[in-house]
């Protein structure tokens, strides 16, 4: 005697319209990905910039979790004090240009210091030519520069003294980084100008030794001479390199 299941066939149905449902779906779903991962090569063949910044969002991420840090390199390039001289108006970059050939510094990390000394002297009303005689003056452009009295870095601000100055940056070892003792020397110098009644030679003498300098042995003259160059250089004149 043959038993007769009356619901075998809708399951039987079921079960084949589902499996088939999922036939269709997943074929249609590899299809997919296909057509994505076919449009996502295209698009990186048609636009290369979008694979290097995508590279470099998944080092950073990389980076960040420090995963494979055995191999994966620092990404260092960040924290250099450099811009490339094209990124510059064309007088800065000549300004840097100059400045490089005459201290026997490289041209992009002056570059950086040229664009800051502008956004310095908008900021203080100062001549960013100025800011940069002082620079070259101070220390020739070497960051790492410390007198005998403690004044340190591009422009030998007297760290001991102006330690608060350095606290928004971190402390005073910040008196090490370039554009950090950029902007504190050029906030010194313009307090000291502006102390002085605006006179930018007497200010130079108070930045240079305060109220106790007699003598500043030809520095303002230095100063002011190594501005008139850069204003030369600037406006497009060739100037030789002494």
């Amino acid at each position: 005697m043959t038993l007769h299941c009356t619901w075998c066939t809708p399951i039987r149905t079921f079960l084949r319209d589902t499996a088939r449902g999922l036939f269709i779906v997943t074929h249609s779903g590899l299809a997919m990905v296909g057509l994505g991962a076919a449009a996502l090569v295209l698009a990186l063949w048609w636009q290369p910039q979008w694979l290097h910044q995508a590279e470099g969002a998944l080092f950073d991420w990389l980076r960040e979790r420090q995963v494979l840090l055995s191999w994966l390199p620092e990404n260092a390039a960040d924290r250099a004090t450099a811009v490339y001289l094209q990124d510059l108006p064309r007088p800065q970059a000549a300004v840097a240009v100059w400045l490089g050939r005459k201290y026997k510094v490289a041209p992009e990390p002056l570059a950086a210091l040229v664009a800051e000394a502008h956004v310095l002297g908008k900021k203080y009303k100062l001549s960013p030519h100025l800011i940069l005689g002082v620079m070259a003056t101070e220390s020739s452009f070497h960051p790492y520069v410390q007198s005998q009295a403690g004044a340190q870095g591009l422009m030998q601000v007297m760290t001991g003294i102006h330690v608060q100055r350095y606290e928004a940056y971190g402390g005073k070892l910040a008196a090490f980084d370039p554009i950090t003792n950029l902007r504190v020397g050029a906030g010194v110098l313009a307090d000291a100008i502006k102390l002085r009644g605006g006179s930018i030679e007497d200010g130079l003498k108070f930045y240079l030794g305060g109220y106790e300098l007699t003598e500043d042995g030809g520095y303002v003259g230095k100063v002011l001479a190594e501005q008139a160059l850069l204003d030369q250089v600037a406006a497009g004149v060739n100037v030789p390199v002494q």
